[in-house]
């Protein structure tokens, strides 16, 4: 009964967990975060001299296969800009199965990923951070401050059918110190499991 009273309220903790208002810093930067490659990282080392981008993702998520075309080119926009790039694996629930740190390396051969992919073992970030979906974006000045979250534009199925790039616009205001004119918006995909 006490095991069953703590998974309800551990979920419920997770249902209304208050997602970071844009303004507000990045939180758990010093956490350590292990790379598919085996480097150790933080958020603090990945972030670089105008930000970071983090994307809570996955291996097996309809919506992050949809978007996974994208990931390189604006890992590599953000490079470009000064911008650090990391992609977070918070499906603590799967990590013994589809999310498991081995999976993560097979995921992140066959899309060629050219950024760190990393696992966050007990959701701890995606706690923090209030995230809820794969994939959902953060995006953080280099004050290491919350900038622009949400979806990575407005069209999961067809990179070619984009109208509005609500990340590729946010990342090159930051690079340039502009005012990002779309800060929010809503995160598309399927439900981290915590």
């Amino acid at each position: 009964m006490k095991k069953l009273v703590f998974i309800i309220l551990s979920f419920m903790t997770v249902l209304f967990a208050r997602e970071l208002s844009i303004g507000e810093a990045m939180p758990k930067v010093n956490i350590p975060i292990q790379d598919v490659n085996g480097e150790t990282f933080t958020l603090k080392k990945l972030m670089d001299k105008n930000g970071l981008l983090v994307i809570f993702s996955c291996n097996t998520c309809p919506w992050v296969i949809r978007w996974q075309d994208r990931y390189n080119p604006i890992a590599e926009l953000c490079s470009e800009n000064n911008i650090g790039f990391v992609a977070v694996n918070s499906n603590a629930r799967q990590h013994n199965g589809v999310d498991s740190y081995t999976a993560m390396q097979e995921h992140a051969q066959e899309y060629n990923y050219r950024f760190p992919y990393v696992m966050d073992k007990r959701a701890e970030l995606a706690k923090a951070f209030g995230a809820k979906k794969t994939p959902h974006v953060y995006l953080f000045n280099k004050d290491n401050k919350l900038v622009y979250r949400g979806a990575i534009d407005d069209n999961s199925e067809n990179a070619e059918n984009v109208k509005t790039s609500y990340l590729v616009n946010a990342v090159n205001a930051v690079a340039i110190g502009e005012e990002i004119k779309v800060k929010r918006t809503k995160a598309l995909g399927c439900s981290i499991k915590f």
